[in-house]
């Protein structure tokens, strides 16, 4: 992060504006001058509302959107020009940091520390060193000079971690000790509307061995879910959900299902809804499912949870608010905005958890769902990085099996199952 010389500078741009720009920022202070910064946490661009800028060689950069964005509590107090910033510190122990602007020392957990420069005031924004980040909260920052790129990677943070586990998910079987719960993909609405265990890709495993259904449920430690899967292909989730006698009888076997297994609740993974069907009739009739299955598992202490389609896909018959109130988590499944097998626009991501918070569905409810068969190491990062951003409950995976090593690892080296 070097500091380039005044005659680097005046080749660049004229004197007239370096005068102009020294007497806007201060004396020894200059915005970075040519194209805009730009700010990038995890991989992918951070918006910020005031230009991060140079005094002395260090580089300062506004400090509300990246702490928040890192999950750190910040208050202002104009009167004194003083911030108080509360989150992990760089140790994983909680960190109390005290920043007044012109002063060169700051106040963390009591104690004195010296800053490289002191923050500033611009723009009715506090600018600090981009180093202080690393130091007192653990991420990892650089400068970018070819591309102008301040450059975050967030420190690994405990989030509820859950997966999907199918019937090819058995070589991955020990991953379930990483995770704060598993969904098992055991059962599926088959074309005439009803609740099967013998589908052909959502089935009901066979015991080889000592290896039981019943076994690999309990391996997990943590919450266990029963999944039950439909596509509305055909319409024959449509014809279920409407049905008053099939939808009694698949409510009646999933939830006898799921408390004589041992599992601790029942996720459903209906897919499809009004891609041509009225939006508000399928909304009514999936919330009136849920509602019914909610009582119906509520005696046995059964939670509830659905994985659900973003916002700004095909499929429009869901009503997250509702939804939302009613679950005790939803998977967001934000992917397969393109062919399967390419990894999905982080943007079109990004959209799609704005939209369903902005729904009324609560973070602290809100897993991000991430596909495995989709994505690889590099692109898993920034996704996991968002979920961190919005300060979502946490992150989901489809599927077990899908892992590779190259992204366990960089799983492992971004998000840790919340209570390890």
């Amino acid at each position: 992060m070097g500091k380039k010389g005044s005659g680097d500078l005046a080749g660049s741009v004229s004197r007239r504006r370096v005068r102009r720009i020294r007497r806007a920022c201060g004396v020894g202070c200059r915005r970075f001058p040519g194209p805009a910064v730009r700010i990038v946490l995890d991989g992918y661009n951070l918006p910020f509302d005031a230009a991060p800028r140079t005094e002395r060689g260090t580089t300062l950069v506004p400090f509300r959107p990246i702490a928040e964005a890192l999950g750190i509590s910040v208050v202002w107090d104009a009167k004194t020009k003083t911030v108080t910033a509360v989150g992990s510190g760089a140790d994983g122990a909680d960190a109390k940091v005290v920043l007044r602007v012109g002063q060169k020392t700051t106040q963390v957990n009591g104690s004195t520390v010296a800053l490289s420069a002191a923050p500033v005031e611009s723009g009715g924004r506090v600018l600090i060193p981009l180093a202080f980040f690393s130091r007192q909260f653990g991420a990892a920052v650089a400068w970018d000079a070819a591309n102008r790129t301040v450059e975050i990677k967030s420190p690994k943070r405990a989030m509820y971690v859950q997966a999907f586990y199918a019937l090819r998910s058995y070589p991955q079987i020990d991953r379930l000790k990483t995770l704060n719960s598993a969904a098992f993909g055991w059962t599926r609405i088959d074309e005439n509307g009803e609740l099967v265990t013998d589908g052909r890709d959502f089935a009901w495993p066979k015991p080889d061995g000592d290896v039981t259904p019943e076994s690999i449920v309990q391996r997990v430690n943590g919450e266990t879910y029963l999944m039950a899967f439909a596509v509305d292909g055909n319409r024959e989730l449509t014809k279920m959900l409407t049905d008053e006698t099939l939808r009694a009888r698949s409510i009646d076997k999933l939830a006898a299902l799921a408390k004589d297994s041992g599992f601790g609740g029942i996720m459903l993974d209906f897919e499809g809804l009004a891609l041509k069907d009225d939006p508000l009739a399928a909304q009514k009739a999936l919330n009136d499912y849920v509602k019914l299955l909610a009582a119906k598992a509520a005696p046995d202490g059964l939670k509830i949870a659905l994985a659900v389609p973003p916002p700004n896909g095909s499929y429009k018959g869901y009503d997250y608010q509702t939804l939302g109130r009613l679950a005790d988590h939803l998977v967001l499944m934000a992917y397969d905005y393109i062919r399967q097998g390419t990894p999905d626009p982080i943007g079109k991501i990004d959209e799609a958890i704005r939209l369903t918070l902005n729904a009324g569905v609560p973070k602290s409810k809100l897993l991000l769902g991430i596909n495995l068969f989709n994505e690889n190491e590099k692109t898993i990062v920034p996704i996991i990085g968002l979920a961190k951003r919005y300060d979502l409950k946490g992150v989901s995976f489809w599927r077990l099996g899908l892992m590779s090593e190259a992204e366990m690892a960089a799983i492992d080296a971004s998000v840790t199952k919340e209570g390890a």
